[in-house]
């Protein structure tokens, strides 16, 4: 649950603490004292957008910290560990820039909104004052059912899968459509792949290809610049091994008047081997030189061949081997449109995936229905509309849709005798209000999120009503952290503990003021909301009385 709050510099807060205990907490004051900035602020710490308007007038920063309990083994828990927080408690952490960039952290580790809204989801469910207004919408009932039934994991395969059958789908029209143009490109691919592979090289060939020919093409030179070297280095009296070999041997000769030289005739007998291996490799290489016309020939065809295919495709020669893998794959993927009959059954296949879970989520959303039709029934009763009904009605949707196999409508009759309707013609404001609190509360107390928030949710109601609105939110505080904005002396009386808001005059404009009631002041502030600026005795012992006092 909720531990602590604090705000700085937001709208128009300065500076506030707080701290918060079990059970169900009233907030209260005069309209525009800025009860709602304090659960907007908490809204702002548990992921939702802000702007540069969240900022207060001549601030650089506004900076909201919410901190929750960590049950150990709890999910929340669990989320934080895989999430790579530390997991033995909660601190949500926003700081928003007078710009309007702003910044998230978790536990004093920067967070994403994603991951601030995902831990969000442990935390706190906040019901704002226009909430039944969403409900009028059909995507928003179906979604308040599914939310009732755990069925968010289901939804998102169900949706998952029926992308899959929207693209198998999607493939086989795509082919049948393409068809004739597909036979076309194939038909011309076949050819292009055989052109190419009659060329009869891989990737790297072409470098061993030119390399060859200009050895062929150049075999005579090779030939007789080998003889020509061969006849310099060992060949008659003047080739090179001889006059080193002789030089090798006046310097022995030399050596025995100065030893000194002796390093000199090292390095000339050295020289003396490499020659000598120098003629041993070109005498080999001479032995292999192929003079073979035929042969030339034929590399040379293949290269105005390779040249001609490269000119034709606007490719370098090297590049063909890639462009021939690119089309080999293009004609596979062709061949594979083509199979009319395994698009059909990859087809049939996905959709029978898809029916098959979505009948698990249909299943799913029939029985979240009659409970809470049962359920919103009974309240309906309880909130001065006796005899009313409330519907949730699943209508079956011909082809199915990515959310699963029905659409979801919530029809009300909200007197005896009264046909139901859809619930945003059917009922009048005050009704609409009483149903929309109603399902709130509802869906609050199904819930396993320890803390729940509800801004003004009471509005359009009062008298008896309020009062019954007041005893709901006393139950759901029984086991749950309740906290509530609210403008009904009914309904805050029920509270385990009350704080009023109020604004005051500061040195650079207003700024907002929560302060903890104690008995007198529950008293005080219940006399207020009842009697306005005229508080007197009278008042005041109605106070009393509506609070147990």
């Amino acid at each position: 649950m909720l531990r602590r709050l604090y705000i700085r510099d937001y709208i128009i807060v300065d500076q506030l603490e707080l701290e918060f205990a079990a059970g169900f907490v009233a907030l209260t004051g005069e309209t525009g004292a800025g009860k709602s900035i304090l659960v907007d602020a908490l809204s702002l710490a548990l992921g939702e957008r802000a702007d540069a308007a969240s900022v207060r007038s001549g601030c650089e920063k506004a900076e909201i910290s919410a901190e929750f309990s960590v049950s150990a083994g709890s999910a929340l828990s669990n989320w934080l560990r895989d999430n790579d927080f530390d997991d033995d408690a909660c601190l949500m952490r926003r700081v928003i820039e007078s710009s309007g960039r702003s910044r998230g952290y978790i536990n004093g580790v920067p967070a994403t909104l994603t991951q601030l809204r995902e831990a969000a989801d442990f935390l706190a469910d906040i019901h704002g004052q226009h909430a039944h207004h969403c409900l009028l919408r059909s995507d928003a009932q179906r979604q308040l059912l599914d939310g009732l039934a755990g069925h968010k994991p289901l939804v998102e395969e169900v949706a998952a899968i029926h992308a899959a059958w929207r693209k198998a789908k999607d493939e086989r029209l795509t082919a049948e459509k393409n068809a004739e143009a597909n036979i076309r490109e194939r038909e011309m691919l076949a050819w292009q792949v055989k052109e190419l592979t009659a060329l009869g090289f891989e990737a790297g060939g072409w470098a061993e290809t030119t390399l060859e020919h200009r050895k062929l093409a150049h075999a005579a030179s090779l030939q007789s610049g080998v003889e020509e070297i061969l006849d310099g280095l060992s060949e008659g009296e003047q080739a090179a091994m001889w006059q080193v070999e002789r030089m090798g041997a006046r310097l022995r000769q030399l050596i025995d008047y100065d030893p000194s030289l002796k390093g000199a005739l090292e390095t000339i007998e050295g020289a003396q081997i490499q020659l000598q291996e120098a003629a041993h490799v070109l005498r080999h290489y001479r032995d292999r030189i192929d003079l073979d016309p035929a042969r030339l020939s034929e590399m040379e065809s293949r290269i105005r061949a390779v040249h001609d295919a490269a000119r034709k495709y606007r490719v370098a020669p090297e590049e063909l081997p890639q462009l021939l893998a690119g089309w080999g794959a293009r004609l596979i993927e062709l061949e594979t449109l083509q199979d009319a009959a395994a698009l059909a059954e990859r087809e049939a296949q996905a959709r029978q995936a898809y029916l098959a879970r979505a009948a698990t989520l249909s299943k799913g959303r029939k029985k979240a229905a009659t409970a809470l039709s049962k359920a919103v029934t009974e309240a309906m009763q309880q909130l001065a509309m006796p005899g009313g009904r409330f519907e949730a009605v699943l209508e079956k949707l011909p082809e199915g849709a990515s959310y699963g196999l029905e659409s979801v409508e919530f029809r009300v009759s909200a007197h005896p005798g009264q046909p139901s309707g859809p619930m945003s013609k059917v009922a009048s404001g005050g009704e609409l209000s009483r149903i929309g609190l109603a399902i709130q509360v509802i869906a609050s107390a199904s819930g396993n999120v320890p803390t729940l928030v509800f801004d003004e949710v009471d509005v359009g109601i009062g008298g008896g009503v309020a009062e019954i609105v007041g005893r709901l939110l006393k139950q759901l505080g029984g086991d749950r952290q309740v906290l509530c904005v609210t403008h009904l002396p009914q309904v805050a009386a029920q509270a385990d503990r009350q704080w009023t808001v109020s604004k005051e005059g500061a040195d650079n404009g207003v700024v907002s003021r929560v302060i903890p009631l104690d008995r007198e002041g529950r008293i005080e502030e219940i006399a207020r909301m009842l009697g306005g600026l005229q508080i007197t005795p009278t008042t005041r012992k109605h106070a009393a009385e509506m609070l147990g006092y």
